[in-house]
């Protein structure tokens, strides 16, 4: 297990969500699909220049939807690495954009930073001066020193940490990496983006409920079809009910719930998202899967409308 692969979340208006993420994070839109189990709606997915794993943020935009609930059993944060030198950047970025970011916090030694995004989805941002291991978006509005770095983190609200720490370091080869309060650290060998979890456990507290501002599940990395296939009887041979592999077009999944009731994923790495664009048209049209494709015409027809802003870089 190499950590996050992609998270997954509901956002209410589509052209807004393109816009915050796109245009003020910077991140690049490398696919305009549809939900595949709902192909009424938009599937974006945003992410470095190529959509390499562990810098995929991805969204089921339903138009008018209602803001979900924030609570137990769902990841309430998620957080990406800045430079350390960032800071003074991206608090004045944010504020220019109308975005209030929350008190500068510590957290395991590091500066962690937290806003919302237009659906009150919590976003934080924590500092790393480790070298940056993704694929620079080239074109997009961010200066390259101060682009965000992929993720550093999800925070996993538990009402028992317990039984999905378990979980982790006895089925996806996470290791227990430190304690602050109520929030406890498990984390994967190695530095690729997105190697942390953290479990912060809310005993008692209500569970969450979905909605627009969702987290809808978190994906884990599995370096091909065979490793999953190994997950995948490991997690049943330990008592989960895993769905089958299910084609996702630039990788395969696998589900099943954790303990603490959070939807969690196995996504293998291939075949990624450069299957049916180049690098230079990655996000610009609406791709479909064969099964979906003959009905184009019906799916183009209930998509509302999008544009996708020029961006422009700002220092």
């Amino acid at each position: 297990m190499d950590g996050i692969h992609h998270i997954t979340a509901i956002a209410s208006d589509p052209q807004a969500n393109l816009d915050f993420y796109q245009i003020l994070l910077g991140q690049r839109l490398v696919k305009k699909t549809v939900n595949f189990d709902d192909p009424g709606t938009y599937h974006f997915y945003f992410a470095d220049e190529i959509g390499s794993p562990g810098t995929i943020l991805t969204f089921f935009p339903w138009p008018g939807a209602v803001r979900g609930r924030r609570g137990n059993g769902e990841v309430a944060a998620t957080a990406y690495t800045i430079h350390p030198g960032s800071i003074d950047y991206w608090r004045k970025r944010l504020a220019d954009h109308g975005i209030t970011p929350g008190e500068r916090q510590m957290r395991f030694g590091v500066d962690v930073i937290p806003f919302q995004d237009p659906d009150g989805m919590i976003i934080e941002l924590i500092t790393n001066d480790a070298p940056a291991s993704i694929q620079t978006w080239q074109e997009g509005p961010i200066p390259a020193e101060h682009v965000l770095r992929g993720f550093y983190s999800a925070t996993l609200w538990v009402g028992d940490a317990q039984p999905t720490a378990d979980l982790l370091t006895g089925s996806l080869g996470y290791t227990f990496a430190g304690q602050e309060g109520r929030r406890y650290r498990f984390q994967v060998p190695g530095d690729a983006p997105g190697h942390i979890i953290d479990l912060l456990e809310r005993p008692g507290e209500l569970y969450g409920r979905l909605g627009a501002g969702s987290v809808h599940h978190i994906a884990f990395r599995a370096n091909d079809d065979a490793a999953q296939a190994e997950y995948l009887r490991t997690l049943r041979g330990n008592g989960y009910n895993v769905t089958p592999v299910k084609d996702r077009q630039y990788f395969h999944s696998i589900y099943f719930r954790a303990p603490s009731g959070v939807l969690f994923e196995i996504a293998t790495d291939p075949p990624g998202f450069l299957t049916d664009e180049t690098t230079a048209e990655l996000g610009s049209g609406l791709k479909l899967p064969p099964w979906l494709e003959s009905q184009r015409p019906r799916i183009s027809k209930i998509l509302p409308e999008v544009k996708t802003s020029a961006v422009s870089r700002s220092g």
